[in-house]
This record gives structure tokens, C-alpha cells and sequence, in this order.
């Protein structure tokens, strides 16, 4: 017997394929391609910047406190197989490789992260959810309804998955499943090891930075509904800056209570801060110097490579042979940086910068970033140097 494009064999018999059918096997097919876009782009993104993923697993466990603390040193395993778990779930969608089994992991992964996100919305322990690392932020509550969705579809894609036919053979899906996985691993063992591929942070090469830290004209400002509060004969009594009591000195100023009411535009680099032993402030010394200048990035000298900054001390020595400024940064208290002198013997001088930032600048501990005229030129991990 002869198949045609109207007809179509079930248990020897034919009978046509009713449109109906055929739309809901396309809209399937839509499903399972959207599927894999975001578990791929989920993944991928994670993947090349493990150290990212890593950092929002820790904030993740100190916000929920009590023993999830000690759980910390777990992250960045944790990170890399999630970020290679939803590689792999995103290129067997694609590629319809074990759908059936791709579905039910995909399900049980959801089971976990639906209620998850659901806490964070409720709780906000943390700004944004990190599911699609630095390349795009999206609010608590977002990331909730997306994965409402995302449920919905993998949930119709297990219970009819039997109407998408398979490409390849059984034994070609396995082995394609365990390349996928060593692809996962490997990207996020490169990253790891040197740099993301991709940098999709504000401080990437290329970016002026006290020009990433201006705020357009025109762009709106943070709105604050502020109080003043003063006190009279024993009583206190709040005004606003309209009709609070200047001239009468019969009223004492107690306090200011400001509330953010309207959050304004926010310059990509916000927060970048870098002061000296004496804790002056010389931030703008060092993005408005004209010529080439290198700031090595370690936030935590205790997690930091003593290797690393023994090849940190030698890029040092030949930066000042050139005459070109070297600044360490670090989160570190002063104790901590004399401990790592003496284990290290290294003489760099070092200055403090917030370790959010830190983090935020360089995947690496210690990495190198430099600068010319403020605009950055370069970055490295410390194995790159």
C-alpha cells in the first residue's frame, strides 16, 4: 500500500488525517521549539559564566540562612550541572531526542523550581532570579509566570509526545545525549578556567566607564517622599519640605525619614567605588588618568589563587618598569591583606572596592582588567596572564 500526504496507517488501515490533528501536531512541534530556545539560551548562558551562576546559588542559600549556609561550597558544582542539564534538555527538544524522557526530566525540574520562584516572588531574598545569568534580567514575579508556561507546554508535549516521530535511531539518541553533556561541561570548564565568552555585564571591553556611570538628560531621577520630623513641648510631629517650621526656633529637628516612591533611571555602572588605605575616595584619579593603567580584581584574598597573585606581583613589575599605575582591589580587611602579603610576599599596593562590584567586573580571582583613559581595553583571568 501506498502513503500519500492525506493519508495515513494505523494498525494496517488507513483513514485521512483530519486538519484538526494536523494543527495540534504543528502547534506541538511550535511548543517543542520554544522549549528548546529557552532551555538552550537558559543554559548556554549559564554555562559560560559559571562563576556567575555560582554567586547566585550563594546568594540564593544566605538569604534562606540557617544550615543552607554551610551548603555554599556546593555552588559552583551545582551551577555547572544546571546549566548543563538545561543545555541538554534544550538540544533534545530540538533535535526530538527521547521526548518522552526529556519531558518527564524537564517536568521534575520544573516541579522544583516552579515553587521555588513562587518563594522568591513572595519573599524577594534575592533582586532577580539569575535563570538567565547576566544576558537578560527579568523581575521575581516574571520569572514565576514564565515557568507557569513553561510547565503547561512540557506537561502537553509528555502527554502527547507520541505524536511527533522521532529523527534519528535509539542508539544514536544516546550517544548525541552524552556528547551533549560533554559539550555542557566543557563550556562551563573553559569559562571557568579563562573567561565567559560572551560578557554581558557592564563592564565589558570597550565600555568608558565614567561615561556608563552618567545619567542621560532627561532620564528620570529616584523620587523620594521625605519627612521632617521636629519636636515641640514633648511632642513629635512630622512635616513635609513644603510647610516644616524653618524659621521657628520654638520647634527641634529630630530626624529625616525619606521613602523611595519612584525608582528613576539607573546608570549601567552605579556603584563603582575605590578607596585608598587612608579611605579617600580616588575613583576619579583613577578613571580620569591619561594613559594605561591596571586594576587587579580580588574580591576575597581567602578564596584567592596564591598563584595567581604571584603571577599578579611579576605583571606589577613590569607595569611599573613602564611607568603605568597598578591598583589591587579587593573587599578584604586590612588583616586579611597583610596575611596574604606574608603568604604570597607580594607588594602591589591595594585599595577597597565593594565585592558585589568586584564580582560584577571580572570572573576571576585574581583577574586583570585594564584601562586606557578610562575606557577598558582588556581583562583577563589570572591563567591568561
Amino acid at each position: 500500500m501506498i502513503r500519500d500526504n492525506q493519508y495515513r496507517y494505523i494498525s494496517g488501515s488507513s483513514r485521512p488525517e483530519s486538519p484538526l490533528n494536523k494543527a495540534f501536531v504543528v502547534t506541538l512541534e511550535v511548543i517543542r521549539l520554544l522549549l528548546a530556545v529557552v532551555f538552550i539560551f537558559s543554559g548556554f548562558v549559564k554555562g559560560i559564566d559559571p562563576l556567575g551562576s555560582t554567586y547566585k546559588f550563594e546568594d540564593y542559600l544566605i538569604a534562606f540562612g540557617g544550615g543552607f549556609e554551610k551548603l555554599t561550597i556546593l555552588a559552583l558544582p551545582a551551577a555547572v550541572a544546571l546549566s548543563t542539564f538545561e543545555l541538554v534538555l534544550g538540544l533534545c527538544f530540538l533535535l526530538k531526542i527521547k521526548l518522552k524522557t526529556t519531558s518527564l526530566l524537564a517536568l521534575i525540574l520544573m516541579g522544583i523550581m516552579l515553587p521555588l520562584t513562587l518563594y522568591v516572588a513572595l519573599t524577594n531574598p534575592v533582586t532577580d532570579c539569575g535563570c538567565f545569568g547576566d544576558a537578560l534580567v527579568i523581575s521575581n514575579w516574571a520569572t514565576f509566570y514564565k515557568n507557569i508556561f513553561i510547565t503547561l507546554f512540557i506537561l502537553l508535549l509528555l502527554i502527547f509526545h507520541s505524536k511527533l516521530h522521532p529523527i534519528f535511531i535509539s542508539g544514536i539518541q544516546w550517544i548525541m545525549v552524552l556528547a551533549f553533556i560533554l559539550i555542557g561541561i566543557g563550556i562551563s570548564f573553559y569559562s571557568y578556567r579563562n573567561l565567559p565568552m560572551f560578557d554581558f555585564r557592564p563592564y565589558k571591553k570597550g565600555v568608558n566607564i565614567p561615561e556608563a556611570m552618567k545619567i542621560p538628560p532627561g532620564k528620570p531621577l529616584d523620587r523620594y517622599d521625605t519627612k521632617l520630623v521636629y519636636e515641640k513641648d514633648g511632642v513629635k510631629q512630622e512635616f513635609t519640605l513644603d510647610n516644616y517650621p524653618k524659621n521657628d526656633t520654638t520647634w527641634v529637628f529630630v530626624e529625616q525619614k525619606s521613602t523611595l516612591i519612584q525608582k528613576g533611571y539607573e546608570p549601567p555602572i552605579h556603584n563603582f567605588s575605590i578607596t585608598d588605605s587612608y579611605n579617600n575616595n580616588i575613583t576619579d584619579d583613577v578613571l580620569s588618568y591619561s594613559g594605561i593603567s591596571h586594576l587587579a580584581v580580588m574580591y576575597d584574598l581567602k578564596k584567592s589563587s596564591e598563584k595567581g597573585a604571584i603571577i599578579a606581583e611579576q605583571f606589577y613589575q613590569r607595569a611599573k618598569a613602564n611607568n603605568e599605575p597598578f591598583y589591587a582591589l579587593t573587599a578584604s580587611s586590612d588583616e586579611e591583606i597583610e596575611d596574604f602579603r606574608a603568604k604570597t610576599g607580594v607588594t602591589f599596593p591595594f585599595y577597597k572596592t565593594d565585592p558585589v562590584t568586584l564580582k560584577t567586573i571580572i570572573r576571576a580571582n585574581p583577574g586583570l582588567m585594564t584601562i586606557e583613559n578610562g575606557t577598558i581595553i582588556g581583562k583577563w583571568n589570572w591563567r591568561d596572564l
